[in-house]
């Protein structure tokens, strides 16, 4: 029993070493709580969010987008990243998007899936993260090949939805000019004959 004890007092010693983060030494001093509790029970009511699905899709959204966000802004801003951190964050945000429009189209699906969101939120971690390289394996395997073998399709598609924009955009800045006439010259009528009858 006792070397269960000092083994997780080691991993605790472990956690707390690795928690050597400013907000976290604010936490601890504020709440008079441990930071290595604070972060096992900060983790522990994150899994419990996710396991029974409790606001799930917008933390999964919080984290598909904070900390991929974050290295993207950290690849472009800083002097020194390699081409490696750039190719990765562009490589993460192409399977994200293609998951994302895959999951718009089968949502009403998606939902009879129990744990989905923890599945989802697995698959981001994997996909976003350094040490598993999910996302490069994704398109290295499946989504390069796809791409390149659609490019043209989707590119005469972008081309048609911009033309299709465009066009309607047109036709409502006539519509509006239209009935934004038709109201002046109501208006106009209004007030002529208003003035007409003091």
């Amino acid at each position: 029993m006792d070397t269960i004890k000092d083994a997780l007092k080691d991993q605790m010693k472990t956690l707390r070493s690795k928690l050597d983060i400013p907000l976290m030494d604010q936490a601890e001093e504020t709440l008079k709580i441990p930071k290595e509790y604070l972060a096992l029970g900060g983790g522990f009511v994150f899994v419990i969010l996710i396991f029974f699905g409790i606001g799930a899709g917008s933390l999964c959204s919080i984290v598909g987008f904070v900390y991929p966000s974050y290295k993207s802004f950290e690849a472009i801003e800083k002097k020194g990243t390699s081409k490696k951190d750039d190719t990765q964050w562009l490589i993460y945000w192409v399977v994200y998007a293609f998951f994302s429009i895959i999951e718009n189209f089968v949502s009403f699906l998606l939902y009879w899936i129990p744990f989905y969101y923890a599945f989802k939120m697995a698959f981001l971690l994997w996909a976003m993260l350094p040490q598993t390289k999910g996302a490069k394996f994704l398109y290295d395997s499946f989504l390069k090949d796809f791409l390149k073998k659609n490019e043209h399709k989707i590119d005469s598609a972008l081309n048609e939805a911009r033309q299709s924009v465009t066009t309607i955009g047109k036709e409502v800045a006539q519509a509006t000019a239209d009935v934004g006439a038709a109201g002046l010259t109501a208006a106009s009528e209004y007030a002529r004959q208003s003035s007409k009858s003091d």
